[in-house]
C-alpha cells in the first residue's frame, strides 16, 4: 500500500512538473517576478539603503539567469493567453532576443565591474536601462 502511495504521488508530481515545465507564460512570469524582486534590492540601494555587495551580486545572477532562459519561453504558441507580451515580441523576434543577450552581457560586466558603492552607482543604472528599453515595447501597460 505504501509503495503504491509513494509512486502514484511520485507519478503526480512527474506529470505536475512536466505540464509546469510546459506553460512557458507561467516560466517567464516566475522569471520577470524574480527580476523585480531583485531590482526592489538594487532600487533600495540606489535610494539610501546600505551597500550590500552580496545583494547586488545576486541581483545581477539573476539578471543573467533570466537574460538566458527568458527567449526560449516565447514560443508561437504562447502569443495568447494570461500574457503582458505585445505581439511585437513575435513581429520582431530578432530585436526582442539581442536586446536579451545585451542584458546579459551588462549583467555580466556589472557583476566583474562592482566592487564598491561608487563602482554599482557608475554601472547600474546600464543595467537597468535594459529592463524599461524591453518593457516599453514588448510588454503591454498595465492597466
Amino acid at each position: 500500500m505504501v509503495r503504491w502511495a509513494l509512486a502514484s504521488l511520485v507519478l503526480i508530481l512527474g506529470v505536475g512538473a512536466v505540464l509546469a515545465d510546459g506553460d512557458s507564460i507561467a516560466q517567464r512570469r516566475g522569471l520577470m517576478k524574480a527580476n523585480g524582486k531583485a531590482t526592489g534590492a538594487i532600487v533600495g540601494i540606489l535610494k539610501g539603503a546600505p551597500f550590500d555587495l552580496a545583494a547586488v551580486q545576486a541581483a545581477l545572477k539573476t539578471y543573467g539567469d533570466a537574460a538566458a532562459k527568458a527567449p526560449a519561453l516565447f514560443p508561437d504558441d504562447s502569443k495568447t493567453g494570461d500574457t503582458n507580451a505585445l505581439p511585437a515580441v513575435w513581429d520582431n523576434k530578432a530585436d526582442f532576443e539581442a536586446r536579451f543577450a545585451k542584458f546579459g552581457k551588462d549583467a555580466a560586466a556589472a557583476s566583474a565591474a562592482i566592487t564598491d558603492e561608487a563602482s554599482f552607482k557608475a554601472q547600474i543604472p546600464g543595467v537597468l536601462s535594459n529592463c524599461g528599453g524591453c518593457h516599453e515595447l514588448y510588454r503591454a501597460k498595465k492597466s
